[in-house]
């Protein structure tokens, strides 16, 4: 008989890993930040306050880009823990499609909304230079007209993206409060 400290199985995760928690906290965090910025930074009048917090927004987006592609590649070499089979069971065929394609348009949009705006700014012929310090190629070249033509698909896909982060955290909550199953615990820091 083989002990248990011995064997060379490994039972699956239960929980994400402590790097994927906290990748989908911080950004999780920074997208309703930057979603609530970029609302509040286009209401103000023209100032040198706005104009901070344009270069701040555009900063942190493109941060925001970057973790994005370091939690895409953690995913890629990661797998993620598998529903607990008796919530997997209780969902209907549905439910299993919303939790996938919600998160498949999460990740795809945690990308576009920043490069949308990064084109956006390049096309304006307002170049990102991150921290004051780090200038940014343009990605488009200055183009007014082609501004204007990006500029609405920068704020859809920024509402989509807070859209579908709020079906999310509404899709918690059912777990939480109405089936009661603990299907948070998997990604709240510290474990059960």
């Amino acid at each position: 008989m083989v002990s248990s400290s011995t064997s060379t199985f490994k039972a699956p995760a239960t929980r994400y890993s402590r790097t994927a928690i906290v990748l989908h906290w911080v950004l999780g965090l920074a997208i309703l930040g930057l979603f609530g910025v970029g609302l509040y930074m286009t209401s103000l009048p023209f100032s040198p306050a706005r104009l901070k917090l344009y270069n701040w927004h555009k900063w942190a987006g493109i941060t925001l880009l970057a973790l994005s592609v370091v939690r895409l590649l953690w995913r890629a070499t990661h797998r993620p823990p598998a529903l607990p089979d008796s919530i997997a069971k209780a969902m209907p065929a549905w439910q299993h499609w919303a939790h996938h394609g919600t998160h498949y348009a999460m990740y795809a949009l945690f990308f576009l909304v920043p490069l949308i705006g990064w084109a956006y700014s390049s096309a304006a012929g307002f170049p990102i230079v991150v921290f004051g310090v780090l200038p940014l190629p343009d990605f488009v070249p200055v183009d007014k007209a082609l501004a204007e033509l990006i500029k609405p698909f920068h704020e859809l896909s920024a509402f989509a993206l807070v859209g579908l982060a709020g079906l999310h955290i509404a899709a918690v909550l059912k777990h939480q409060l109405v089936d009661k199953d603990g299907l948070i615990g998997r990604m709240l820091p510290g474990g059960r």
